[in-house]
């Protein structure tokens, strides 16, 4: 875990006591600081007692304690704990911060901080995979892996990769990244901000806290990533300033874990951030090609009889889920969810490779309606259903895509659950040859 004698002394108070808050409630511990511990799970307590003192935050006087530290999961826009925090004078942070406080104890070291609506992810373990490649010291961290409180530090000269969503920026004050990615901006998770505005505000906070000798990357082609170029360019601070938008890179065909055009932007992003750390070509080129991509995000899970069956779960809104129609020419595609949108219009470029569209879940009317006009569509509402009549559809060439353009609430704990559904039915339809492809291009 990561220590520090910056925390020695001082008093925290922690909210939430899930992955991150128990490695930073160790990792503090450990470090001789004074703690107050709280989560709505009676286990979760239980465990915490060794490091903490557990009580209700919400009634205990926090004066004089140096910081509440809140998961990313806790809404800053509606939970009290805010309105304690400023009755309380107390500044409210999260683990990322932490860390960065910490870092100046830590063996000398690079960060690559990435953010953005779509993408982050894939883009972060991509970074992570190219340095690891090029023999340099790597973790990944922030909202992909391992707490970082939690990770041990690296050695000298290796690279810290942080995915970092707009929640944990919003308890961030310091973190300085030595290269700093803006993917994309799209509306998502206006439940948690004052309009798209504030949102995308939020993400551009990344780069307020970057040294001027620090590199910035930025890949959107969207509004909202223009704007932020545009103001961190005119206010002149940071010096290396780098557009990818309109970056070409050739070989994709190569990269099986990275098709479509997203990923062709995450790979363009990705190799500008590299190269900032003085990584060649010669270097992450190779990588490239042997990067395996990360579960339930274009994942290439199954081929039978010349059928290919992708399973993009990730996709949880419509700007994510219309770069993976462009990824394939004949596309089954199984949409549906927790709607965060009452449109595909970000899907609608590539409507052309889909040769039909298989809703489930609470969206299904509401796409089928969408849909019609555009392509034959199927109401299924369940996810095996969708993958059984896919299946029975597809000819060789054609590839089974689960995008669901949707949260996966309605339905299913969280998009892993989602994915692994999908696995299953694909595992199912394959045992049991419900596969109706014939050479001569007749259903079975």
């Amino acid at each position: 875990m990561i220590t520090s004698s910056v925390f020695a002394g001082k008093k925290y108070a922690i909210l939430g006591l899930a992955r991150s808050g128990m490695a930073t409630a160790k990792a503090l511990s450990a470090s001789g600081a004074e703690l107050l511990a709280w989560d709505n799970q009676e286990e979760q307590r239980e465990v915490a007692k060794e490091y903490a003192v557990i009580t209700d935050l919400m009634e205990a006087d926090l004066s004089g304690y140096d910081g509440i530290i809140v998961s990313p999961g806790v809404p800053l826009n509606r939970h009290p704990i805010v309105r304690k925090a400023t009755a309380d004078g107390v500044p409210i942070i999260g683990d990322i911060e932490l860390f960065s406080q910490a870092r100046s104890e830590l063996p000398p070291h690079r960060i690559v901080g990435i953010t953005g609506t779509n993408g982050k992810s894939t883009t972060t373990a991509l970074i992570h995979h190219i340095i690891h490649s090029a023999a340099l010291p790597a973790q990944m961290g922030g909202n992909i892996g391992l707490p970082i409180m939690a990770q041990n530090p690296l050695p000298a000269g290796g690279v810290y990769v942080l995915e970092l969503s707009s929640y944990q920026i919003d308890l961030m004050q310091s973190l300085d990244c030595d290269v700093s990615i803006l993917l994309n901006i799209s509306p998502d998770h206006l439940d948690r901000y004052d309009g798209f505005d504030a949102y995308a505000a939020s993400k551009a906070r990344l780069f307020d806290m970057m040294a001027p000798e620090h590199t910035a990357v930025f890949a959107g082609k969207d509004e909202k990533s223009r704007l932020a170029l545009r103001e961190i360019g005119a206010e002149g601070r940071v010096q290396n300033v780098v557009d990818t938008s309109r970056n070409e890179l050739s070989g994709q065909a190569d990269w099986p874990s990275l098709q479509g055009p997203h990923n062709l932007e995450n790979a363009v992003a990705a190799v500008a951030a590299v190269e900032a750390l003085g990584i060649e070509e010669k270097q992450w080129r190779p990588a490239l090609e042997s990067f395996k991509g990360l579960p339930h995000r274009m994942e290439r899970t199954a081929e039978a009889d010349g059928v290919l069956f992708v399973n993009d779960s990730k996709a949880t809104n419509p700007a994510s889920s219309g770069p993976a129609l462009g990824a394939y020419p004949r596309i089954h595609w199984i949409l549906g969810g927790l709607p965060k949108s009452d449109d595909l219009a970000e899907c609608e470029p590539f409507f052309a490779n889909v040769l039909k569209a298989y809703t489930i879940g609470d969206a299904g009317p509401l796409f089928q309606e969408l849909l019609e006009p555009h392509m034959s569509v199927e109401p299924c509402e369940m996810m095996l259903t969708a993958v059984q009549r896919a299946a029975a559809n597809a000819r060789p060439g054609d590839t089974i895509l689960l995008s669901p353009a949707c949260a996966s609430f309605d339905q299913f704990k969280d998009f892993e659950s989602r994915g692994e559904c999908f696995r299953c039915a694909v595992k199912s339809v394959i045992e049991k040859k419900q596969i109706g492809i014939s050479t001569e291009g007749t259903a079975a």
